[in-house]
């Protein structure tokens, strides 16, 4: 009788981040299978700060407390959207930047997602809404009501798009060919001559 080893079920949080300088979204999902569950979401606000540095310094440690508070095993951030205006786009990659250096001085393992990946994933469909995302989003993980800002289930979707990537961050492997996994996992391999 050939017994068949258990797939063991891997826990973990995700942090996912939507950067801006005015508003910034966050949400935490934890997971224990196949399915997600909502911890958290909402925004950081600063519309109101005129200093820009303050504001990133705002952004870094708000991030940081999020990651103090949930514990998140990895963080999932939006990409900068490729706009016209590049005095905003430098802004929003020194926001997205900010959150980073956080995620990094807590050792936490980042992936940064397009947005129309993060829409694809959710709705099936790149050129969703923020509506549409955040009514797929209170579907899928069965939230009562909306927030008033969709930045909070902008980071959020960003969170669950990285849970159905399916392969965590911080154990995943790049294997070249087919002979470096069976260099790089040589317990794995059964039957091979001359092992008992």
């Amino acid at each position: 009788m050939v017994l068949k080893p258990k797939l063991q079920v891997m826990e973990r949080k995700i942090l996912g981040i939507d950067p801006g300088t005015n508003i910034m979204g966050y949400g935490v999902i934890s997971a224990d299978g196949n399915k997600p569950k909502m911890e958290t979401m909402g925004v950081i606000m600063l519309n109101k700060i005129t200093d820009p540095y303050e504001k990133l310094a705002i952004i870094h440690k708000r991030t940081t407390w999020l990651i103090d508070e949930f514990l998140p095993d990895e963080c999932a951030i939006e990409a900068p959207f490729f706009g016209q205006n590049v005095q905003s786009m430098l802004k929003l990659g020194r926001a997205q930047g900010v959150a980073i250096a956080a995620a990094i001085s807590r050792q936490i393992p980042i992936t940064e997602y397009a947005p129309r990946k993060i829409k694809l994933a959710i709705t099936g469909n790149g050129d969703a809404s923020k509506e549409q995302v955040a009514g797929f989003l209170q579907k899928m993980l069965g939230f009562t009501d909306l927030p008033k800002n969709l930045d909070a289930t902008d980071g959020l979707a960003a969170a669950v798009c990285h849970f159905y990537q399916k392969v965590p961050t911080s154990t995943a492997k790049s294997c070249k060919s087919w002979a470096d996994y069976v260099n790089r996992n040589p317990d794995k391999i059964i039957g091979q001559k001359g092992t008992k």
